[in-house]
């Protein structure tokens, strides 16, 4: 059921408008004496979930008992963190999701389907994992609140992967990270309807259907006047998350008719701390970036490539190499066959050697960065010839030469028309 649904790409949505649509919402849902709320985490901040969580803890009350950050792999929220994406919010109400431990596996989809839906490329069982809390914690609500944007494992974010992969187990989050991997990141990336997101909608019908989960989704964009939201869908089914992706396709999805030579993304520091998460610099352009042509990242918060430490070991063992090499050697090491989430993102960081990738870090060494496969600049001297605070999103000429800069690449995706077609 679809309980509320407003957007278009020239809509900007206020805070007042939200919380009468949310509170709206919530009175139509009736009474509920509890309720689990799982907004994004930090890497999130600019989808406004953190403002409709306020709005659901404003109208609940101590009956929101629960706040599950959808973490996936990533690190926890810092205290730092949640107060600036959640402020008003009890710190006691938020809980850890732990990736590895904190799962119960809810069912299993078949080898066969698995086949059918990656249309051969991948024939394994999967299981679909989320956090124990879900099932055990005895609530009437579950409220999944999240931005429809564009995605490289899955097409579109946000809906049923909150919770499968935002609140999901290590071998659910590898395996269905491999299958879209392996499928092709950009026959995915745009498109609601990809092998990843078929897995999901199977386990939503087959062994969660009984979980009261509403989803409250944005579309967010950034325009002339700035960062805004261009829709708020809220419902409970498929539906729901087919609106919000027909909007985020218009206005997340940056069509050019002309290829980018080179192309400067900016990091933002307290937003981006891993290639893990800095890699969408990668995937969101790589359709829209020429042959030798160059992708500079200007990344004052990397620290380290891994969002969990084992993944960070297994990055600077085997580095973002060529597609053939990581299913190589995925074939050959163990610890890639059991960390699939792994091989999957080192298939996502990679160009197949069609255009140079050249990160400068704030905290990672030269022979870090060059040891997992990029090309190292100093953060400042490329800051020095291109620096964003006079660099507007879009094409840009600097010293003579024409660049496309981006200022945050999670929120959209560019692509030549040519290459998309």
């Amino acid at each position: 059921m679809l309980y509320f649904e407003k957007g278009s790409p020239s809509l900007a949505l206020g805070g007042e408008d939200l919380k009468k649509a949310v509170f709206e919402t919530f009175d139509r849902l009736g009474p509920k004496k509890k309720v689990l709320a799982i907004p994004p985490d930090f890497t999130r901040y600019h989808s406004r979930a953190g403002e409709l969580t306020q709005y659901a803890y404003e109208y609940y009350g101590d009956r929101l008992t629960d706040i599950l950050p959808a973490l996936g792999t990533h690190f926890p929220m810092t205290d730092t963190e949640i107060g600036r994406m959640f402020p008003g919010v009890p710190r006691s109400l938020f809980r850890v999701h732990n990736w590895r431990e904190d799962v119960v596996t809810v069912g299993v989809v078949p080898g066969g389907y698995v086949k059918e839906f990656s249309e051969g490329v991948v024939d394994y069982d999967w299981p679909a994992q989320i956090n124990k809390l879900l099932i055990e914690g005895g609530y009437d609500l579950i409220l999944s609140l999240g931005q429809v944007v564009p995605h490289e494992v899955i097409g579109m974010a946000s809906y049923n992967k909150n919770i499968f992969v935002g609140t999901g187990g290590a071998e659910g989050i590898n395996k269905s990270h491999f299958v879209g991997a392996a499928y092709g990141m950009e026959r995915i990336m745009g498109r609601a309807k990809t092998p990843v997101r078929l897995l999901l909608n199977y386990a939503s019908t087959h062994f969660t259907a009984y979980l009261p989960i509403v989803y409250l989704q944005t579309v967010i964009s950034q325009g002339d006047d700035g960062l805004q939201m261009r829709g708020l869908f809220i419902g409970d089914d498929f539906e729901c998350f087919e609106k919000a992706a027909r909007l985020s396709l218009e206005v997340n999805f940056r069509m050019l008719d002309r290829e980018m030579k080179k192309v400067v993304v900016y990091l933002d520091p307290e937003e981006f701390r891993s290639t893990w998460l800095g890699n969408k610099s990668i995937y969101r352009t790589r359709m829209a970036i020429a042959d030798g042509g160059e992708l500079i990242v200007l990344a004052p918060g990397l620290h380290q490539f891994g969002e969990d430490p084992v993944n960070d070991v297994l990055i600077r063992k085997y580095g973002y190499v060529h597609t053939p090499q990581v299913l190589q050697y995925v074939r050959e090491n163990e610890d890639l066959q059991n960390g699939l989430g792994v091989a999957a993102h080192l298939i996502h960081g990679t160009s197949e050697g069609r255009f140079k990738i050249t990160y400068c870090p704030g905290h990672l060494t030269r022979r870090e960065i060059e040891g997992v496969g990029f090309s190292y600049a100093d953060l400042n001297a490329m800051t020095a010839i291109y620096d964003p605070a006079r660099l507007t999103d879009g094409w840009n000429i600097v010293d003579g030469e024409e660049i496309y800069y981006i200022s945050n690449p999670a929120l959209g995706l560019w692509a030549y028309r040519e290459r998309f077609k």
